[in-house]
C-alpha cells in the first residue's frame, strides 16, 4: 500500500505544483500526460499484497480514462471539490423537501444549482444576475462588474 500511495503522490505533486503556478491550463498540464501513462503501467503490472491496495488497483485501473481527464482540458479541478459541495446543496434541500421528486423539479433545481456555484466561484452576486436578465455570466460581470 506505502509504494501505491508513494508513486501515486509522485505524480500528482509535480502536478498540483504546475496548478498552483498556471492554474488550470491543460497546455501546461498535458507535459505530465507521460507520467500518468507510466503510473498507470506500474499500477497495472503490480502484485499488490494488502487487500486495500488490490482494492485501489482496481479503482485506479476502472477510472483510468476518467482520474486524469482534467489534464486534457482547461478550468477542470483536479479535486471533486465542487462536486462535493454541489452534491451536499442537493442533499440538505432532499432532507428539508422530503424524498418526493419529479425529474423535471429536479433539473430546475440543479440547472439553479450549476448557476448558483458559478457565480459564488467567480465572486458574483447570483441574486443579481438573475435580476439582470443576462444569460452570459461573463457578459454581466463586465457590465455590472463584481
Amino acid at each position: 500500500m506505502k509504494g501505491l500511495a508513494q508513486a501515486f503522490v509522485a505524480v500528482l505533486k509535480p502536478i498540483v505544483d504546475t496548478i498552483d503556478k498556471f492554474g488550470l491550463k491543460c497546455c501546461h498540464l498535458r507535459k505530465h500526460k507521460q507520467d500518468v501513462e507510466r503510473f498507470i503501467r506500474l499500477v497495472d503490472s503490480a502484485d499488490y499484497q494488502s487487500e486495500a491496495a488490490r482494492k485501489y488497483q482496481n479503482r485506479i485501473q476502472k477510472y483510468r480514462s476518467s482520474l486524469f481527464a482534467f489534464l486534457d482540458h482547461d478550468g477542470v479541478p483536479w479535486n471533486n471539490n465542487n462536486a462535493e459541495n454541489a452534491i451536499k446543496r442537493f442533499a440538505s434541500r432532499r432532507k428539508m423537501m422530503g424524498a418526493s421528486y419529479v425529474e423535471h423539479g429536479i433539473q430546475d433545481y440543479l440547472l439553479f444549482l450549476s448557476i448558483y456555484e458559478t457565480c459564488r466561484l467567480k465572486g458574483v452576486s447570483f441574486l443579481k444576475f438573475l435580476r439582470s436578465g443576462l444569460f452570459d455570466l461573463d457578459a454581466f460581470d463586465n457590465e455590472f462588474g463584481r
